[in-house]
């Protein structure tokens, strides 16, 4: 009975879309700090990521929760542990404050900075389910959000000395991309039934949406862009500026993926089946690695 309870409750936090929560790494790679010389700085951070992918965990609970007819309707989610009543509501609740009583002295350990992130991470989250998610722009936007907290969350662990403020931008503009996208693919998806599944795809429609999404890939590929060659704690050389085909080559992979093979509506599915986009983003980050520490 326990084994079929955490089975459940471990399916229910979605272990899959903590690979989202790997962006708190981002200051520490960036700001040069991965390595034996700096090992505290790796542990904490280590630490903050099990934290975001245990609260993340919550946050899918809570939300499931609240969408719980609408993902019975659902032809995917109606299978998450909650709808299907694998997992029922009481457990999940209870098991949900179980989780938060342990995270909360542990992130106040970590760093009470780290610690108020997190709160504002799980505040924004609940809002999110609650009100956010609900209006056309401001759902993207507050997922886009998100992602910007996970990577201040990994600033506030470390001793931060030359992170550029320029990936909090291009953070933010591949979260708006990857966020359209998913409610391009949603759209698509579900179609004339779009709006009984979820109710704000009832203000998007298709050509606004790629409109949005031309709008952020471009200025994503900029906003990089120009951080190759003008952040501060790159090389002099501009060696940095040979990762751009890779950021290139998986906005426009992402962009065939989801406007021509009609898919996105679970990016990290994405990232987790596509062969061609896991290499390019297994290149990119050898890449960053190299330049940063080796060269």
């Amino acid at each position: 009975m326990i084994v079929y309870f955490l089975r459940a409750l471990i399916r229910e936090m979605r272990p899959k879309q903590w690979l989202k929560n790997s962006v708190i790494f981002a200051a520490l790679v960036f700001d040069r700090q991965l390595g034996p010389s700096h090992l505290d700085a790796v542990l904490r951070t280590l630490a903050g990521f099990g934290v975001f992918c245990m609260l993340s965990g919550v946050v899918y609970m809570i939300n499931d929760i609240a969408d719980i007819e609408a993902d019975r309707q659902h032809p995917k989610k109606r299978t998450r542990p909650i709808a299907s009543g694998e997992l029922s509501i009481r457990a999940a609740i209870l098991s949900s404050c179980v989780i938060l009583a342990v995270l909360t002295p542990i992130s106040i350990w970590l760093s009470p900075n780290f610690a108020l992130v997190a709160l504002a991470y799980f505040v924004l989250n609940l809002a999110y389910s609650r009100w956010l998610k609900h209006i056309v722009l401001i759902d993207v936007i507050a997922i886009a959000l998100g992602f910007v907290l996970r990577v201040a969350a990994g600033v506030t662990l470390i001793q931060v000395t030359r992170f550029s403020p320029w990936l909090y931008i291009c953070m933010t503009l591949g979260a708006l991309f990857i966020g359209f996208g998913k409610r391009r693919a949603e759209l698509v998806l579900l179609a004339q039934d779009a709006n009984s599944h979820r109710k704000v795809l009832d203000g998007y429609t298709l050509p606004f949406l790629d409109q949005c999404i031309l709008i952020v890939s471009s200025t994503t590929i900029i906003a990089y862009s120009l951080y190759t060659f003008s952040a501060p704690n790159l090389p002099e050389n501009h060696i940095m500026m040979l990762t751009v085909p890779f950021v290139l080559y998986g906005v426009f992979r992402y962009l065939y993926i989801n406007q021509v093979e009609n898919q996105g509506g679970a990016p990290e599915d994405v990232i987790l089946s596509d062969r061609p986009l896991q290499v390019t983003v297994l290149l990119w980050g050898l890449s960053v690695l190299f330049i940063f520490y080796l060269f």
